[in-house]
């Protein structure tokens, strides 16, 4: 399955331009880890299904975030589309090119254009480096600016995130959390992506930080056209800054929407759920409104249930949940669910 979004423009003429094809197609995309056992002779004795089968697009310019529990596979699936993880099966179009199984040379290349945020700004961060040498470094690897020009282009990235150009010669750990995200920003921004893939970016830091590193990336994505598939399990952050949402449960994606449908009218009972656990900055609402109670753990990726995979911790699970995955399929413009008794009155 597919998703393409045809985003209306005004035109002069009756005719209505095709829609753009997407920068990142991803299909059917997999990603297992296998779990190996015995000394003499090892051997795989089951597999981690962290990613499952799960497809969407992504567009130029465009804010997809990608939400979910925690072990449902959204980093996973962020490290896939930036080839750090090798995918198991299915493919990730990147202008019309599978990058799932490059190496070497056409691998770089791609990297280039795709680049990460980490969750933890300081293990991403080689401690015995400088500044000047993190943000310096892809410069070098890609062969984008000559030595002796590196530092005029460091401190302009530095600059670009809000830091002082005259901190290069410092170490990591001189910094703070937040200055030090503003760091892997730079880093990430060095090599004049087309994506950034941003692993929960802002889990990591101050309450107080938060809202100035999402600014920034806001600002950043209007100054340079980036695309950012977003990773995070914050909902109101991902309402902030995303066009798109995908809602992701143990491997799979369960809806797909326009943010302002889907925080309106979820259809998935999984999404309704999480929506009902985000507080509302209005007390008298907040107290009247029902809050959705999951029960039991989430399964195991190793051994998923059969059939649809959230029916062990769904009010509305049926004979029929047990028994047929539901496919995702779209119930509405743009608006696509897993379910096979979805909330579409």
């Amino acid at each position: 399955m597919t998703q393409t979004s045809a985003h209306a423009t005004p035109h002069s003429s009756a005719a209505t331009p095709a829609p753009q094809p997407p920068l990142i197609e991803v299909t059917d995309l997999q990603v297992h880890f296998p779990v190996r056992a015995g000394i003499l002779f090892d051997h795989q004795v089951a597999a981690v299904r962290a990613v499952d089968g799960l497809s969407f697009s992504l567009h130029r310019g465009e804010v997809l975030g990608l939400v979910g529990e925690s072990g449902c596979g959204k980093s996973t699936t962020g490290r896939a589309v930036a080839r750090l993880e090798r995918p198991t099966a299915g493919s990730i179009r990147l202008d019309g090119t599978d990058i799932s199984r490059l190496r070497g040379t056409e691998l770089r290349r791609v990297r280039r254009r795709v680049q990460m945020i980490f969750q933890d700004p300081f293990a991403s961060l080689n401690p015995r480096m400088t500044i000047g040498q993190l943000v310096g470094e892809p410069l070098g690897v890609h062969r984008l600016v000559a030595k002796d020009e590196r530092p005029v282009r460091v401190a302009e990235l530095l600059r670009t995130v809000g830091l002082d150009p005259a901190s290069v010669s410092r170490y990591p750990h001189e910094f703070s959390g937040g200055q030090r995200q503003r760091i892997g920003i730079a880093r990430a921004l060095a090599v004049e992506p087309e994506v950034i893939v941003a692993d929960e970016p802002i889990s990591a830091l101050d309450v107080s930080i938060q809202a100035q590193v999402v600014n920034l990336l806001a600002d950043l994505r209007a100054a340079y056209g980036l695309a950012f598939l977003f990773i995070a399990h914050d909902l109101a952050v991902v309402r902030h800054v995303s066009d798109r949402v995908a809602v992701m449960y143990l491997g799979k994606i369960v809806e797909l929407a326009d943010r302002d449908d889907l925080y309106a009218h979820a259809l998935h009972p999984y999404t309704q759920a999480l929506l009902s656990a985000v507080p509302v900055p209005d007390p008298v609402v907040e107290q009247h409104r029902e809050q959705i109670i999951l029960h039991g753990d989430v399964p195991s990726p190793m051994s998923p249930p059969s059939g649809c995979r959230f029916r062990t911790r769904c009010w509305k699970a049926q004979e029929v949940c047990a028994e047929v995955e539901p496919p995702l399929v779209e119930l509405a413009t743009r608006h696509w669910t897993a379910c096979h008794f979805p909330d579409v009155t």
